[in-house]
């Protein structure tokens, strides 16, 4: 731990413990916005609620910062029950995209401003230590207004951290900044939080920063945990087509299990078949999906020499795009679909060009099989 940080730990007298969602539920008349949620976040880890608008995960955010009354259900942290505590009884402090930065005051004031209504002693030496600890000492007397947009977050959390919160909640933080921004304050970020060990919620819509900074994604869809674990358990082996198709891009096509060979159950589909190892399922017999990553994939020349105990399918190239990182195929298979294909680029320009008859092939480790989805 830095010098910052232990400072900020020694000041706080706040012991970090986890947060327990209980059956907890928000509608608002007839719409059930968050439906009987139930969840552990561990103390001192970053958790991303991941989900598209209406899911439910920014509700949920109101609910445990004391801004929304749930409906039913229980809020704790450790064994102390904040479900009817108003905001401010509550040690949850909340990042809001916008900042809401004091426009009249320097960054110093804006972060003493709390401790300053508490009348806490110590005010300087508190502020310095948080300041350093987010790297903006030397800017203590600038105004907002003099700031980046990457900084004035920095001060916004600054600000929430200095209350010594048990749990820092982040609302879309990120929103608005631009890309190479957002991509330096999610290393910011999660520093920070390293260095602190506070528990941190991050509500996001973006894919990229909840595998980026999280230790555990929760997957929201219509007030409902999808998927929840390590971002590389969910993105490898998603549980549901939501899943599959929310957090990055997968290629599907539906078949039957017709026969089992080893570890591998054989899927029949468009006429080929497939290995599909019988851990990447939960799906033991009759029809289901079968999906892989497009960056999973190998493309071939039609008649090339292929790896043994792969998975293939052929088909006819529709569209390359050149991205630097990788080259990206549309590949138009023999049932008319269009599966997506990235390969890293080691050579100069693109292999293959539109019209091109090609193979797709991949590992069969690298597929992963999913229930139907309902009408």
């Amino acid at each position: 731990m830095s010098t910052q940080a232990a400072e900020v730990a020694r000041t706080s007298g706040f012991e970090v413990k986890d947060l327990h969602l209980i059956n907890l539920t928000k509608s608002f008349g007839d719409f059930v916005a968050v439906d009987d949620l139930t969840l552990t976040i561990p103390a001192g880890s970053f958790f991303a609620l991941l989900g598209p608008s209406g899911c439910g995960k920014t509700t949920t955010l109101r609910m445990v910062a004391g801004l929304e009354d749930p409906s039913s259900g229980q809020i704790l942290l450790g064994d102390e029950d904040l479900t009817r505590l108003k905001a401010y009884q509550r040690p949850v402090n909340t990042v809001f995209q916008s900042y809401a930065l004091f426009p009249h005051l320097d960054v110093f004031e804006n972060v003493a401003f709390g401790l300053r209504r508490r009348k806490i002693k110590d005010v300087p030496d508190q502020v310095n230590a948080i300041l350093e600890l987010v790297e903006l000492g030397p800017l203590a007397r600038r105004k907002p207004a003099q700031l980046s947009g990457g900084q004035q977050q920095r001060v916004a959390v600054a600000r929430a951290l200095i209350n010594h919160p048990g749990v820092l909640l982040l609302d879309e933080p990120l929103g608005a900044l631009d890309l190479k921004l957002r991509r330096q304050m999610q290393i910011e970020l999660k520093r920070i939080q390293t260095e602190v060990g506070t528990s941190f919620v991050h509500v996001t819509h973006d894919q990229e920063e909840a595998m980026t900074m999280a230790d555990t994604v929760a997957v929201m869809n219509e007030g409902r945990i999808e998927q929840m674990g390590a971002p590389v358990d969910i993105y490898d082996l998603p549980r549901t087509r939501f899943v599959a198709t929310f957090l990055g891009q997968s290629n599907e096509v539906t078949g039957r299990i017709m026969d089992s060979s080893g570890d591998d159950l054989v899927v029949e589909a468009r006429g080929g078949r497939f290995a599909l190892p019988r851990q990447r399922t939960a799906v033991s017999d009759g029809d289901l999906l079968i999906g892989v990553r497009p960056e999973k994939l190998s493309i071939s020349a039609a008649g090339d020499a292929l790896p043994d105990r792969v998975n293939q399918i052929t088909g006819i190239v529709t569209d390359t795009s050149f991205t630097g990182v990788s080259t990206q195929y549309l590949v138009r298979t023999g049932w008319d679909d269009e599966w997506m294909v990235f390969e890293q680029n080691r050579s100069l320009g693109a292999t293959f060009r539109p019209g091109d008859t090609v193979v797709v092939h991949w590992a069969p480790e690298h597929t992963f099989g999913l229930d139907l989805p309902r009408d």
